[in-house]
């Protein structure tokens, strides 16, 4: 069992895995502890080609320092040689005597370090603090399992389910707090999804912004999803960053093609805001991983529905939502919630803490 001192030194790892760039490979952190339970060197992984955590916390250790350490990591080691060595060997020829991680790394040829080191008479302990660690890489774990980004769907609706009054109008419903807190979100992501629909009746920037109005440093990438043309004088042609436009919907298949396109452009996060239609077809081609509803204590009655038909005609096939949290912002409350079952985050949590190969994956 992990001692208090190799919890505080995940911990530790968790929070350096995050000084490397988010991107195809994962944020990864490694803490050396000496025999006494003191930290004696850290690492973490920056970037493709560069080194691993665990042999970038090595590398500042003298020949020899290492032998009877424990190695901290916040994923299992790789077995595998790619543009660098395997990490598992590393830490046996350093003399590692001990390995935690928090959990299992899933490629096919990247994955089986912890078994490797067992063989090699090192002891391994799997699954600590897991849950936070699954958390940091959740995006690039939803690639590596699912062969797709990771899908957060996000809507705003009045306390009775409507997304604009009848006339159509549908600024504001909620207030600053949570439209801050969207644009936080928009920011933290790699693409932003809409609708032909929502640009053609709502013009939207599909920008990150600060309250101020001007842009925030990272913008996600607009994409626009369905057949009609976007006007010449659209709001969206004036982003940081071209759009790009899928002609397909959910029915016909085109929004999981969408997403293997955008995965091989590097795409992990892509947070889909682009109205009703756009929302009901992730949701009713299980495609969406997160939901985020804000909710203003306003009533607008009409037809304007926040979601539109997600195939559900009786109640045995409603779509069960596991509430994570439920955040008050100024007048509104946020939630997040998961699908249940669930598209990948459960799914990834439960295997998260096994030694199980799945599909390629390269720190």
């Amino acid at each position: 069992m992990a001692s208090t001192a190799e919890h505080d030194a995940m911990r530790r790892a968790l929070a350096i895995a995050q000084r490397g760039p988010r991107g195809v490979n994962p944020q990864v952190g490694a803490v050396l502890l000496g025999r006494d339970g003191s930290i004696i060197a850290e690492g973490w992984h920056r970037g493709a080609g560069t080194p691993h955590a665990e042999v970038d916390a090595l590398s500042k250790l003298a020949p020899g320092e290492a032998r009877g350490a424990t190695a901290i990591v916040t994923l299992e080691p790789c077995n595998h040689t790619g543009r660098t060595g395997p990490c598992s060997e590393a830490l046996i020829a350093a003399g590692v005597t001990r390995v935690v991680y928090a959990i299992a790394d899933p490629g096919d040829h990247s994955s089986g370090g912890g078994t490797r080191l067992r063989a090699a008479g090192v002891d391994v302990e799997a699954g600590l603090l897991a849950d936070e660690a699954t958390a940091l890489l959740e995006s690039w774990l939803t690639v590596q399992r699912l062969g797709r980004p990771h899908v957060t769907v996000k809507w705003a609706q009045s306390l009775d389910g409507r997304a604009a009054a009848s006339d159509g109008t549908s600024q504001w419903i909620t207030g600053p707090a949570a439209r801050a807190d969207v644009h936080r979100r928009r920011a933290a992501a790699d693409a932003i999804v809409a609708g032909t629909g929502t640009v053609l009746a709502d013009d939207p920037a599909l920008t990150a912004r600060a309250e101020d109005g001007t842009l925030l440093p990272h913008q996600p990438v607009p994409v626009i999803v369905g057949a009609r043309p976007v006007p010449e004088d659209a709001a969206l042609r004036r982003h940081p960053h071209p759009f790009l436009q899928y002609p397909g919907d959910g029915a016909s298949g085109g929004l999981a093609a969408a997403l293997e396109d955008l995965r091989t452009r590097g795409v992990q996060r892509v947070f889909v805001e682009g109205g009703p239609a756009v929302a009901a077809s992730f949701l009713r081609e299980r495609l969406a991983d997160e939901l985020l509803v804000y909710v203003a204590p306003v009533l607008l009655g009409g037809d304007r529905l926040a979601l539109h038909d997600i195939g559900v005609t009786t109640i045995g096939e409603a779509k069960r939502l596991a509430v994570a949290s439920v955040t008050p912002l100024g007048d509104d409350l946020l939630y997040v919630a998961h699908p249940t079952p669930p598209a990948a985050a459960d799914a990834l949590r439960a295997s998260a803490r096994v030694d199980q190969p799945s599909s390629e994956g390269d720190e």
